[in-house]
């Protein structure tokens, strides 16, 4: 797995159950706010989604973004951690300090 891919990964794992954080503060995280669609990239390569929890990354416009087992799959999860939609949108955005 690239260094690339891994530090994104250990980003994500730190994201606490009922919170979500978006791509684009990975990014800049990780220095360069111009790669959130790399970040979106990387965690189409995560290992093991129970672990890292990639499905509490998502769009900066509030949207639920991909996901590995596709965007109904990944509402599912966040609904089930607390986080409230209409629709695909996201209601009540909690957003993690990553």
């Amino acid at each position: 797995m690239g260094d690339f891919i891994s530090k994104v990964l250990k980003i994500v794992k730190k994201i606490p159950k009922g919170k979500t954080t978006t791509y684009k503060k990975i990014a800049i995280k990780l220095g360069n706010p111009n790669l959130a669609r790399a970040v979106g990239n990387a965690l189409n390569k995560n290992p093991n989604p129970i672990k890292i929890p990639c499905h509490r990354v998502v769009r900066s416009n509030g949207f639920a973004g991909g996901y590995v087992s596709g965007t109904t799959r990944k509402i599912y999860l966040l609904k089930k951690e607390g986080i409230e939609f209409e629709g695909e949108k996201i209601l009540n955005c909690v957003v993690s300090n990553v």
